[in-house]
């Protein structure tokens, strides 16, 4: 079984800062991608940001405001967010393409979401 935990969301001021964890644990042989996507009321899930052993991937709607980063030795992706705008809020939902063991594909894993609220 494999669970990925977030946590550090909250309300927030707009132009404040939220940093927002993602804990990958279980079977786990290797991860190949983590990252964060999100979802206001009445909109589709759209990416936030990747981040793989190469490289990173922004929104454009986020590009120069947040950073990702990973803790590899403990499966952990970290979002920091800075000048929140209102715009900001939705829940944020972490995710992991990973696999179980050697032979096994790669599969997708979501958390079970963290709500951010940017007030203005």
């Amino acid at each position: 079984q494999v669970q990925l935990v977030e946590s550090g969301g909250g309300l927030v001021q707009a132009g404040g800062s939220l940093r927002l964890s993602c804990a990958a644990s279980g079977s786990i042989f290797s991860i190949r991608l983590m990252g964060w996507y999100r979802q206001a009321p009445g909109k589709q899930r759209e990416l936030v940001s990747t981040i793989n052993d190469d490289s990173t991937n922004y929104a454009d709607s986020v590009r120069g405001r947040f950073s990702i980063s990973r803790d590899n030795a403990k499966n952990t992706v970290f979002l920091q967010m800075n000048s929140l705008k209102p715009e900001d809020t939705a829940v944020y939902y972490c995710y992991a393409e990973l696999r179980t063991f050697g032979r096994a594909p790669f599969r997708n894993y979501w958390g079970q979401g963290t709500q951010v609220t940017v007030s203005s």
